[in-house]
């Protein structure tokens, strides 16, 4: 608003105030006298402007009341008490100014440094990454921070390309460290391991490794786990006869497989409607020793046009004004059913983020993520040379 064409015009305010102020002043007459209201043109000049124009304001202050109020001496004169205000408010609001904008030089460094950890935890991801139509929306709980623990990214390699979306349990930065050190395990992992079953088994370890440190340095946090998805699109190769979908075996270019870590499962969303992907089971990370069974992964059939939504508990769990739960897979086939490109990813990311907000009333009670992705069809032009960036 203080802008305009690219330039700043934040000294045209106080500019008015100190010319409506002289104004005034030359048309009353007797002791009705305001030029000693100009102190107030330095306090507005420090809301707005830098540190010298607040001091240029405070000198132009003293200069207009000193001409205005010596400029007819057969009438009232304020007199030295409200010069030395004059004075004083010019100095004070110049201190004020600077205290300010040092303080705002501290939040914006505050505020990249912020950026700099939402990027490395929600890393950037290129148009078709890995094979892989993608669009992802985050909205924190609280509206000042920048990155919380939800999580999402999508790992191409060699074997095809693996996608991992979860949700870390508590909040602060705890959450955010926990939630970079998964990430780090799976980009590693994503890329290297043929069988993704493998991958998930890295993700416990190295969630468990993570505890046993926290928990070494004697902080509370020692006890955290997180919930996730971890989704593995086989590279393209000729199908192997198994058991059928859903069961060791099944493989190929329609196929996907998935993993649960606790979480919501997937939803398959397509022109004909939607349906929650068959699968059970699968405790959280840093959870195994509950029920230390062999990872389970779930090899599904997928149909080309289908979108897989995964999404955090900020969204199943938003609640409305009388406490109902936000009904996502209605929601979204009502979408559908009135556009089938909204299970496109980027339209169905949006329909959700949408759909949550206006369900809360644009009350978050936690971080909140939908993710969906979709094949386009091909590996991707570095699904064979992993993450370069």
């Amino acid at each position: 608003m203080l802008h305009v064409r690219g330039r700043s015009v934040a000294w045209v305010p106080p500019l008015l105030l100190l010319i409506a102020i002289a104004v005034i002043d030359y048309h009353t007459t007797g002791e009705f006298r305001i030029i000693s209201w100009i102190v107030l043109v330095p306090g507005i000049a420090a809301a707005i402007c830098g540190v010298w124009g607040t001091a240029v304001f405070g000198v132009l202050s003293i200069i207009t009341f000193t001409l205005a109020d010596n400029a007819w001496p057969h009438e009232f004169q304020t007199g030295l008490p409200d010069f030395i205000l004059v004075t004083a408010g010019g100095f004070l609001a110049t201190l004020a100014c600077a205290v300010r904008v040092r303080g705002e030089r501290r939040a914006l460094h505050l505020r990249d440094v912020a950026d700099t950890v939402r990027r490395t935890v929600l890393r950037p991801l290129p148009p078709g990454w890995g094979g892989l139509e993608h669009a992802g929306v985050y909205l924190a709980a609280d509206a000042g921070a920048r990155v919380g623990g939800d999580f999402y990214d999508i790992q191409p390699g060699p074997y095809g390309t693996r996608v991992l979306v979860g949700d870390v349990q508590g909040k602060g930065l705890g959450a955010v460290e926990t939630a970079a050190v998964l990430l780090g395990t799976f980009r590693e992992t994503g890329f290297h391991e043929p069988e993704l079953s493998v991958v998930a088994e890295r993700l416990e370890e190295r969630m468990l490794r993570h505890r046993n440190y926290t928990t070494a340095l004697g902080r509370a946090d020692g006890d955290r786990f997180a919930t996730a998805v971890l989704l593995g699109f086989p590279a393209d190769r000729p199908a192997v006869a198994g058991p059928g979908p859903g069961q060791p075996g099944a493989s190929g270019p329609g196929t996907v497989e998935v993993v649960v870590f606790g979480h919501e499962p997937p939803l398959a969303v397509g022109p004909g409607g939607v349906r929650s992907l068959p699968v059970t089971g699968g405790l959280p990370l840093g959870l195994r020793e509950l029920d230390p069974v062999p990872v389970r992964v779930h090899r599904l059939p997928l149909a080309a046009d289908e979108t897989l939504l995964l999404v955090t508990d900020g969204v199943t769990e938003a609640r409305d004004a009388a406490g109902t739960f936000y009904p996502l897979a209605e929601d979204v086939a009502r979408a559908v059913a009135r556009d089938a490109r909204a299970a496109e990813p980027a339209r169905l990311a949006v329909v959700v983020r949408d759909g949550t907000l206006r369900h809360s009333g644009g009350h978050l009670n936690d971080d909140t993520t939908a993710f969906a992705v979709r094949r386009t069809g091909g590996p991707g032009p570095n699904a064979s040379k992993g993450d370069v960036r």
